[in-house]
C-alpha cells in the first residue's frame, strides 16, 4: 500500500474514523483503525461491534493494499502534522508517515483478527442535514447517562408519514423534536432506539450535511441503523428493549403559562444558584408582569432576583433544579420560553411544567421542540 494525500483531507478522515472507539476498549484490536487504498480512494474505517465509522476520500494511490494501525496514535499525528502533502506507505513490517520534514513509523495491527464493518440494510429515509443536527443537540439532552436502566440512555426514533420525531428521557424530564422526513413511497412506521452518545457524534459530524440518508434494518437478531452522507458513513447496534410512551405525558393544550426572555431567565437563574449546593432547587414565582427566583442557600448566603414576565392566569409557585432548566430553555433555541403550567391529579400540587420557544413575547406559535419537565413518572 502506498498513496499520497493532502494534510487535511487525511486528518479530517482519520478524526472521524476514530471519533466513536471507545476509550477503553473490550479487545486491543479494536483500537484500531482500518485504511483501505484502491483505484477509487482511501477509505478509513473503524468498528467495535456496536457503532463504526466510514469515510473514503480522494488520494494518490501508487500501490493498493490494507493496513490495521493504533487510531488513537494515528489521530495524534495527524492532527499535528506540518502543510505539507502526507505519504503514506507499508513497507511490510511498518506503516511509514511522511510529510514534510516530520517521518513516523507505526507499528501494524493483526488485520486478519479484525472484524469485518457493518453495511445496514433495510428502509430507508432522508433528512434535512442542518434540522437533524438541531434536533439532536435539542433532544439527546434528555437521555440518561447512568446504566441502570440501558432504554433510557438512548434516543428513540419513529418514523411516520413524513415526520420523524427524536424522544428522550432520564425519568426528570422528556424532550421531543419532530423534523420532516422523506421516505418516497415507505408508508410504514419505523423505530429505533440509537445510544445517545453515537446519535450526538452523528449529529456534530453531518451537521454540514445538505441531506442524511438513514437505513434502519429490519427486525431480527441484530438491529443496526446506519446514517449517510455522500462519503461518510455511521452505523450503530441498536438498544433492544420497549421504550416507555412518553409522548402521552405531554397535554394537548395548556392555557397557564408565563412568557420570559430566554436569555435573560437564564441568567438570573444562573446568578441566583450562586448560593445553592449542586442538588438545591430554586424557588420559582410567577405572577403578573414579573417572575421572581429566590435560592436559600446558608444562613451565610441568600439571593433573589426579579425578571419581566407576561402572564397568563394566576399565580405560581415552583421549586425546580435550575440546571434542569437551563437545559430545557436553552434547548429552544428561540428568543422567548413560553413556561406552561399543568396540572396532577392533586389539585394543590402543580403538574409536570412544559417547555416551549416561540419568537417573540406575544406569539402564541411555539416552535416544534417541546420539553416536559419533572414528569411525575415513566408510563409504562
Amino acid at each position: 500500500m502506498k498513496f499520497v494525500i493532502n494534510r487535511d483531507v487525511f486528518s479530517d478522515a482519520v478524526s472521524f474514523a476514530v471519533k466513536l472507539l471507545p476509550q477503553r476498549p473490550t479487545m486491543p484490536i479494536l483500537s484500531g483503525v482500518r485504511i483501505e487504498a484502491t483505484a477509487d480512494g482511501v477509505v478509513f474505517s473503524s468498528f467495535d461491534f456496536e457503532s463504526s465509522a466510514r469515510t473514503t476520500v480522494q488520494a494518490a494511490v501508487d500501490a493498493e493494499g490494507v493496513v490495521l494501525v493504533s487510531g488513537k496514535m494515528m489521530s495524534d499525528i495527524a492532527s499535528k502534522l506540518p502543510q505539507r502533502e502526507v505519504r503514506i506507505e507499508d513497507d511490510g513490517q511498518k506503516v511509514s508517515i511522511r510529510c514534510g520534514n516530520s517521518n513516523f513509523s507505526l507499528a501494524k495491527m493483526p488485520l486478519e483478527e479484525y472484524p469485518t464493518v457493518p453495511t445496514v440494510e433495510g428502509r430507508t429515509g432522508v433528512v434535512e442535514g442542518k434540522a437533524f443536527a438541531e434536533a439532536i443537540s435539542q433532544v439527546a439532552i434528555s437521555a440518561s447517562r447512568e446504566d441502570v436502566t440501558p432504554v433510557i440512555t438512548g434516543v428513540q426514533l419513529e418514523a411516520a408519514d413524513n415526520v420523524l420525531t427524536l424522544i428522550a428521557t432520564d425519568r426528570y424530564r422528556v424532550s421531543v423534536r419532530s423534523i420532516p422526513w422523506d421516505a418516497g413511497d415507505q408508508t410504514e412506521a419505523l423505530t429505533s432506539l440509537v445510544p445517545a452518545r453515537t446519535l450526538t457524534e452523528v449529529g456534530r459530524t453531518f451537521g454540514g450535511a445538505e441531506r442524511i440518508e438513514i437505513t434502519m434494518s429490519e427486525p431480527g437478531e441484530r438491529q443496526q441503523i446506519a446514517f449517510s452522507t455522500a462519503d461518510r458513513t455511521v452505523t450503530s447496534l441498536l438498544i433492544k428493549g420497549n421504550y416507555p410512551p412518553v409522548r402521552r405525558l405531554f397535554p394537548e393544550q395548556v392555557e397557564h403559562h408565563a412568557v420570559v426572555n430566554t436569555a435573560e431567565l437564564v441568567d438570573a437563574t444562573r446568578r441566583v444558584q450562586l448560593v445553592l449546593d449542586a442538588e438545591a432547587a430554586i424557588r420559582y414565582t410567577f405572577s403578573e408582569g414579573q417572575a421572581q427566583l429566590e435560592a436559600i442557600g446558608s444562613e451565610q448566603a441568600q439571593a433573589s432576583e426579579i425578571i419581566d414576565a407576561v402572564l397568563e392566569g394566576g399565580e405560581i409557585v415552583l421549586s425546580i433544579k435550575p440546571q434542569l432548566l437551563i437545559d430545557g430553555i436553552q434547548a429552544t433555541h428561540s428568543e422567548f420560553v413560553r413556561v406552561a403550567f399543568t396540572h396532577s391529579e392533586n389539585t394543590n400540587k402543580p403538574g409536570p411544567m412544559l417547555i416551549r420557544g416561540q419568537t417573540s413575547r406575544d406569539d402564541a406559535e411555539a416552535t416544534d421542540f417541546k420539553y416536559l419537565l419533572q414528569p411525575n413518572l415513566l408510563l409504562r
